[in-house]
Protein backbone atom coordinates (compact mmCIF):
# COMPACT_ATOMS: atom_id res chain seq x y z
CA UNK A 1 0.00 0.00 0.00
CA UNK A 2 1.52 3.68 -0.85
CA UNK A 3 2.30 6.07 1.61
CA UNK A 4 -0.35 7.95 0.21
CA UNK A 5 -3.26 5.85 0.68
CA UNK A 6 -2.25 4.73 4.31
CA UNK A 7 -2.54 8.72 5.16
CA UNK A 8 -5.71 8.93 3.07
CA UNK A 9 -7.25 5.17 5.67
CA UNK A 10 -5.66 6.67 8.81
CA UNK A 11 -7.62 10.35 8.23
CA UNK A 12 -10.69 8.41 7.45
CA UNK A 13 -10.20 6.06 10.74
CA UNK A 14 -9.78 9.30 12.68
CA UNK A 15 -12.64 11.10 11.46
CA UNK A 16 -15.23 8.07 12.02
CA UNK A 17 -14.07 7.25 15.32
CA UNK A 18 -14.02 11.03 16.55
CA UNK A 19 -17.33 10.98 15.12
CA UNK A 20 -18.52 8.00 17.31
CA UNK A 21 -17.14 9.71 20.24
CA UNK A 22 -18.47 12.80 19.78
CA UNK A 23 -22.05 11.81 18.75
CA UNK A 24 -22.03 9.60 22.26
CA UNK A 25 -21.08 12.62 24.52
CA UNK A 26 -23.35 14.55 22.93
CA UNK A 27 -26.27 11.83 23.49
CA UNK A 28 -25.30 11.27 26.52
CA UNK A 29 -25.00 15.07 27.31
CA UNK A 30 -28.75 15.49 25.88
CA UNK A 31 -30.12 12.72 27.70
CA UNK A 32 -29.12 14.17 31.05
CA UNK A 33 -30.73 17.11 30.35
CA UNK A 34 -34.36 16.10 29.02
CA UNK A 35 -34.57 13.40 31.69
CA UNK A 36 -34.22 15.39 34.58
CA UNK A 37 -34.88 12.96 37.65
CA UNK A 38 -36.55 13.80 41.06
CA UNK A 39 -36.73 11.92 43.70
CA UNK A 40 -39.89 12.27 45.61
CA UNK A 41 -40.46 10.98 49.57
CA UNK A 42 -44.30 10.18 50.34
CA UNK A 43 -45.96 8.23 52.37
CA UNK A 44 -47.20 4.28 51.29
CA UNK A 45 -50.99 4.15 51.82
CA UNK A 46 -54.30 5.02 50.05
CA UNK A 47 -55.09 4.52 46.78
CA UNK A 48 -56.34 7.76 46.59
CA UNK A 49 -52.88 9.94 46.95
CA UNK A 50 -51.35 7.05 44.23
CA UNK A 51 -53.81 8.59 42.00
CA UNK A 52 -53.30 12.14 42.61
CA UNK A 53 -49.33 11.56 42.20
CA UNK A 54 -49.14 9.24 39.29
CA UNK A 55 -51.47 12.11 37.08
CA UNK A 56 -48.58 14.75 39.09
CA UNK A 57 -45.83 12.58 37.66
CA UNK A 58 -47.37 12.61 33.82
CA UNK A 59 -48.11 16.65 34.24
CA UNK A 60 -44.20 16.51 35.19
CA UNK A 61 -42.23 14.63 32.35
CA UNK A 62 -44.80 16.26 29.50
CA UNK A 63 -44.52 19.46 30.55
CA UNK A 64 -41.61 19.91 32.05
CA UNK A 65 -39.13 16.76 30.98
CA UNK A 66 -38.95 15.71 35.19
CA UNK A 67 -39.35 12.18 35.83
CA UNK A 68 -40.38 11.61 39.48
CA UNK A 69 -39.21 8.28 41.19
CA UNK A 70 -41.53 8.05 44.41
CA UNK A 71 -39.68 6.07 48.02
CA UNK A 72 -42.71 5.33 50.17
CA UNK A 73 -41.95 5.25 53.82
CA UNK A 74 -44.53 4.24 56.63
CA UNK A 75 -43.08 6.06 59.47
CA UNK A 76 -43.43 9.51 59.64
CA UNK A 77 -39.80 10.12 61.04
CA UNK A 78 -37.98 8.85 58.10
CA UNK A 79 -39.00 11.47 55.34
CA UNK A 80 -37.28 14.32 56.83
CA UNK A 81 -34.07 12.52 57.80
CA UNK A 82 -33.92 11.05 54.46
CA UNK A 83 -34.13 14.64 52.94
CA UNK A 84 -32.12 16.15 55.12
CA UNK A 85 -29.48 13.45 54.22
CA UNK A 86 -29.65 13.74 50.61
CA UNK A 87 -31.48 10.17 49.64
CA UNK A 88 -34.36 12.31 48.22
CA UNK A 89 -34.78 15.76 46.50
CA UNK A 90 -38.02 16.59 48.30
CA UNK A 91 -40.43 14.81 50.34
CA UNK A 92 -44.61 15.63 50.55
CA UNK A 93 -46.37 14.00 53.47
CA UNK A 94 -46.12 16.75 55.81
CA UNK A 95 -48.14 20.20 56.98
CA UNK A 96 -46.39 22.94 58.19
CA UNK A 97 -46.40 22.61 61.78
CA UNK A 98 -44.86 19.20 61.84
CA UNK A 99 -42.06 20.44 59.59
CA UNK A 100 -41.81 22.92 62.69
CA UNK A 101 -41.87 20.68 65.33
CA UNK A 102 -39.07 18.76 63.25
CA UNK A 103 -36.35 21.14 62.19
CA UNK A 104 -36.76 22.01 66.15
CA UNK A 105 -36.09 18.87 67.14
CA UNK A 106 -33.53 17.56 64.24
CA UNK A 107 -31.72 21.03 63.39
CA UNK A 108 -32.80 20.36 60.00
CA UNK A 109 -32.58 23.23 57.16
CA UNK A 110 -36.01 22.04 55.75
CA UNK A 111 -37.94 24.50 53.70
CA UNK A 112 -41.62 24.38 51.91
CA UNK A 113 -41.62 24.82 48.35
CA UNK A 114 -45.30 25.03 48.30
CA UNK A 115 -49.00 23.88 49.56
CA UNK A 116 -50.50 20.74 48.41
CA UNK A 117 -53.36 19.96 50.05
CA UNK A 118 -55.59 20.21 53.48
CA UNK A 119 -57.25 17.36 55.59
CA UNK A 120 -59.36 19.24 57.74
CA UNK A 121 -60.38 17.58 61.00
CA UNK A 122 -64.04 17.20 61.99
CA UNK A 123 -66.05 17.22 64.97
CA UNK A 124 -68.32 14.30 65.26
CA UNK A 125 -71.69 13.60 67.68
CA UNK A 126 -73.31 10.61 67.95
CA UNK A 127 -75.77 13.15 70.23
CA UNK A 128 -76.15 15.86 68.32
CA UNK A 129 -76.64 17.53 65.19
CA UNK A 130 -75.64 20.59 65.84
CA UNK A 131 -72.79 22.19 67.49
CA UNK A 132 -75.57 24.69 69.01
CA UNK A 133 -77.11 21.47 70.69
CA UNK A 134 -74.81 20.58 72.93
CA UNK A 135 -75.54 21.28 76.68
CA UNK A 136 -74.10 22.42 80.31
CA UNK A 137 -71.27 20.36 81.29
CA UNK A 138 -71.12 17.99 77.91
CA UNK A 139 -67.70 16.11 77.47
CA UNK A 140 -65.89 16.72 74.22
CA UNK A 141 -63.23 14.33 73.41
CA UNK A 142 -59.85 15.31 71.91
CA UNK A 143 -56.49 14.12 70.43
CA UNK A 144 -53.45 14.21 73.18
CA UNK A 145 -50.65 14.96 71.37
CA UNK A 146 -49.38 17.79 71.58
CA UNK A 147 -49.94 18.75 67.71
CA UNK A 148 -53.27 17.44 67.21
CA UNK A 149 -54.53 18.47 70.20
CA UNK A 150 -53.79 21.88 69.61
CA UNK A 151 -55.55 21.57 66.19
CA UNK A 152 -58.72 20.70 68.13
CA UNK A 153 -59.10 23.18 70.25
CA UNK A 154 -58.79 25.76 67.34
CA UNK A 155 -61.36 23.64 65.58
CA UNK A 156 -63.48 24.12 68.85
CA UNK A 157 -62.76 27.95 68.96
CA UNK A 158 -63.71 27.69 65.31
CA UNK A 159 -67.33 26.12 66.43
CA UNK A 160 -67.86 28.95 68.45
CA UNK A 161 -67.60 26.35 71.74
CA UNK A 162 -64.51 27.66 73.53
CA UNK A 163 -61.84 30.57 73.25
CA UNK A 164 -58.37 30.87 73.25
CA UNK A 165 -55.50 32.64 74.07
CA UNK A 166 -54.23 34.93 71.07
CA UNK A 167 -51.06 34.56 69.17
CA UNK A 168 -50.79 31.14 70.25
CA UNK A 169 -49.03 28.37 67.67
CA UNK A 170 -49.70 25.38 69.82
CA UNK A 171 -52.38 25.58 72.37
CA UNK A 172 -53.55 23.35 75.30
CA UNK A 173 -56.51 23.36 77.32
CA UNK A 174 -54.74 25.37 79.92
CA UNK A 175 -54.94 28.39 77.54
CA UNK A 176 -58.69 28.66 77.27
CA UNK A 177 -60.21 31.63 77.91
CA UNK A 178 -63.94 31.17 77.43
CA UNK A 179 -65.96 28.06 77.77
CA UNK A 180 -69.78 28.82 77.94
CA UNK A 181 -70.91 26.21 78.46
CA UNK A 182 -68.67 24.42 81.07
CA UNK A 183 -67.58 21.81 78.40
CA UNK A 184 -65.43 18.63 79.43
CA UNK A 185 -62.48 18.63 77.36
CA UNK A 186 -61.44 14.61 77.37
CA UNK A 187 -57.83 13.72 76.08
CA UNK A 188 -57.06 10.89 74.78
CA UNK A 189 -54.52 9.05 72.04
CA UNK A 190 -55.41 10.43 68.55
CA UNK A 191 -56.98 6.76 67.41
CA UNK A 192 -59.17 6.55 70.61
CA UNK A 193 -61.63 9.78 69.82
CA UNK A 194 -63.53 8.16 67.61
CA UNK A 195 -63.99 5.03 69.52
CA UNK A 196 -65.07 7.25 72.64
CA UNK A 197 -68.19 8.80 70.65
CA UNK A 198 -70.08 5.84 72.41
CA UNK A 199 -68.94 7.90 75.50
CA UNK A 200 -68.99 11.22 75.52
CA UNK A 201 -71.53 13.77 73.37
CA UNK A 202 -68.36 14.89 71.10
CA UNK A 203 -65.39 13.93 69.64
CA UNK A 204 -62.93 15.96 67.10
CA UNK A 205 -61.53 13.28 65.20
CA UNK A 206 -58.37 13.11 62.30
CA UNK A 207 -59.11 11.77 58.87
CA UNK A 208 -56.65 9.03 59.44
CA UNK A 209 -59.01 7.74 62.10
CA UNK A 210 -62.02 8.42 61.43
CA UNK A 211 -61.53 6.38 57.92
CA UNK A 212 -60.37 3.52 59.86
CA UNK A 213 -63.58 3.69 62.40
CA UNK A 214 -66.00 4.03 59.37
CA UNK A 215 -66.87 7.42 59.96
CA UNK A 216 -69.01 9.30 57.29
CA UNK A 217 -67.07 12.31 57.15
CA UNK A 218 -70.16 13.85 55.57
CA UNK A 219 -72.10 13.67 59.11
CA UNK A 220 -69.67 15.80 60.62
CA UNK A 221 -71.52 18.29 62.92
CA UNK A 222 -68.37 20.89 62.37
CA UNK A 223 -65.46 21.10 59.82
CA UNK A 224 -62.37 22.58 60.02
CA UNK A 225 -62.51 26.32 58.82
CA UNK A 226 -60.03 27.16 55.73
CA UNK A 227 -59.07 30.51 57.84
CA UNK A 228 -55.47 31.71 59.38
CA UNK A 229 -55.70 29.33 62.20
CA UNK A 230 -55.78 26.55 60.08
CA UNK A 231 -52.94 27.38 57.61
CA UNK A 232 -50.74 25.61 59.94
CA UNK A 233 -52.55 22.62 58.87
CA UNK A 234 -51.90 22.56 55.05
CA UNK A 235 -49.46 19.80 53.59
CA UNK A 236 -46.21 21.53 51.37
CA UNK A 237 -43.90 19.96 49.41
CA UNK A 238 -40.61 19.99 51.01
CA UNK A 239 -37.12 20.77 50.46
CA UNK A 240 -33.72 21.31 51.68
CA UNK A 241 -33.36 24.82 51.82
CA UNK A 242 -29.92 24.93 50.21
CA UNK A 243 -31.97 23.78 47.40
CA UNK A 244 -34.67 26.24 47.29
CA UNK A 245 -33.75 27.84 43.80
CA UNK A 246 -33.63 24.76 41.88
CA UNK A 247 -35.95 25.14 38.99
CA UNK A 248 -36.20 21.51 38.85
CA UNK A 249 -37.49 21.11 42.17
CA UNK A 250 -39.91 24.40 41.57
CA UNK A 251 -40.91 23.24 37.79
CA UNK A 252 -42.60 19.68 40.26
CA UNK A 253 -44.38 22.24 42.08
CA UNK A 254 -46.33 23.86 38.99
CA UNK A 255 -46.64 20.58 37.75
CA UNK A 256 -48.36 19.72 41.15
CA UNK A 257 -50.16 23.24 41.44
CA UNK A 258 -52.41 22.61 38.52
CA UNK A 259 -56.77 22.46 37.75
CA UNK A 260 -55.88 18.53 36.52
CA UNK A 261 -54.27 17.84 40.17
CA UNK A 262 -57.30 19.77 41.36
CA UNK A 263 -59.92 17.58 39.79
CA UNK A 264 -57.90 14.55 40.48
CA UNK A 265 -58.13 15.53 44.71
CA UNK A 266 -61.53 16.51 44.36
CA UNK A 267 -62.51 13.37 42.36
CA UNK A 268 -60.72 11.10 44.94
CA UNK A 269 -61.27 12.37 47.71
CA UNK A 270 -64.70 14.25 47.34
CA UNK A 271 -64.24 16.75 50.12
CA UNK A 272 -62.23 15.03 52.07
CA UNK A 273 -59.23 16.43 51.22
CA UNK A 274 -59.05 20.07 49.45
CA UNK A 275 -56.31 21.57 47.54
CA UNK A 276 -55.12 24.31 49.48
CA UNK A 277 -52.54 26.41 47.39
CA UNK A 278 -54.72 29.03 46.07
CA UNK A 279 -57.19 29.13 49.23
CA UNK A 280 -57.99 31.74 51.04
CA UNK A 281 -56.55 31.42 54.53
CA UNK A 282 -56.50 35.32 55.50
CA UNK A 283 -59.99 35.17 57.45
Amino acid sequence: MSQAKKWIIGGIAVVVIGGIGYASFGNHTSENKDDKLVKVGIMSGSKQDTEIWDSVAKTAKSKYGITLKFKQFSDYNQPNKALSEGDIDINAFQHYAFLDASNKSTGNKIISLGDTVISPIRLYSNSYKHVDDFKNGDTISVPNDASNESRALYVLKAAGLIDLKSGLKTATIKDITKNPKSLKIKELAADQTARSLSDVQGAVVNGTYADTAGLDYKKAIFVEPINKDSHQWVNIIAANNKDKDKQTLKDVVKAYQTQTTKDVINKVYNGAELPAWDAKFDK
